[in-house]
């Protein structure tokens, strides 16, 4: 039986639906057969097992049943997660700010062990500065909304708090050189931002490439996107795209392989993690 380590309910759904898969499977058991023993219906069932939906106990031990698990002891430990699946994370104190959509993203990315981004705009979110964050926040907002970019700022710091838990995540993350000449919150922010990344290109499980002008068209021409990969090999990679009023989650392998190859193409027509401290060092002298 596979293991959970713990970071949050929907990594837990996701190991949980992983292995309610593989036990119908084993069972040669259809997804209209597992949705009718407990009165829900097929797309349900494809929803639990992608771990985009909790799942109450009673279910989940309806589903043991229906695939021949019997014994208390391989029975205990998924119905003791699907109980934890209900719990809340800590990201759901700023559920005033955040949309259901990202709340998502927030769930996954804390359970991610590999994070790979190509950001086109902006400084990727785990690697933005306070102020940076803040100027980010605030384009759009007056002065009375001034509370509510501060919680914004607040749950982009707390997220970041994940690259330096033990164990981290690895992130890799690709930028468009447009996003660190873009002066959000002006040449002092900037300056800082960019102070930042140089620190955090020494981390050991931080690798950031810059894409350069020069470069002329590349790979991702549609836009910026993150690949999420997690310890537990049953659960799939997903990739998160956003939009402007939602986000799109692939988790299909085929349509997911098609996103690595772009990124692994992006990353050899980038110059190596080794050049960018001599690239940011440039462009802080610019400032």
């Amino acid at each position: 039986m596979t293991e959970y380590d713990g970071r949050g309910p929907i990594a837990l759904r996701m190991v949980l639906g992983a292995q309610l898969r593989r036990l119908r499977q084993a069972r040669d058991i259809t997804r209209e057969e597992a949705g009718d023993a407990i009165r829900a219906s097929e797309s349900k069932i494809s929803r639990i097992e992608l771990g985009r939906v909790s799942v109450k106990p009673r279910d989940v031990g309806d589903l043991l049943t229906l695939y021949g698990v019997h014994d208390h002891d391989e029975r205990a430990p998924l119905l003791d997660m699907a109980g934890k699946t209900r719990e809340p994370g800590w990201w759901q104190e700023y559920g005033d700010i955040m949309p259901d959509w990202f709340e998502e993203y927030v769930g996954l990315e804390s359970a991610a062990s590999l994070i790979r981004t190509y950001e086109v705009q902006f400084v990727p979110g785990l690697l933005q500065t306070a102020e940076y964050a803040r100027a980010v926040a605030a384009r759009g907002r007056d002065l009375a909304d001034q509370h509510e970019v501060e919680r914004h700022v607040g749950l982009r710091m707390n997220r970041a708090k994940l690259l330096t838990r033990t164990p981290a995540p690895t992130l890799w993350a690709i930028v468009d050189e447009a996003a660190l000449r873009r002066p959000i919150g002006g040449e002092d922010v900037m300056r800082r931002q960019i102070e930042a990344l140089i620190e955090a290109v020494a981390r050991p499980n931080i690798r950031i490439q810059i894409m350069p002008f020069g470069v002329g068209g590349h790979a991702a021409e549609s836009g910026a996107f993150t690949i999420l990969r997690f310890p537990n090999e049953e659960i799939r990679d997903v990739v998160y795209v956003e939009q402007l009023h939602g986000a799109n989650y692939v988790s299909k392998p085929e349509d997911v392989e098609q996103y690595r190859d772009v990124v692994d193409r992006l990353a050899a027509e980038c110059p190596p993690p080794e050049h960018t401290r001599d690239v940011l060092d440039g462009l802080h002298s610019q400032l």
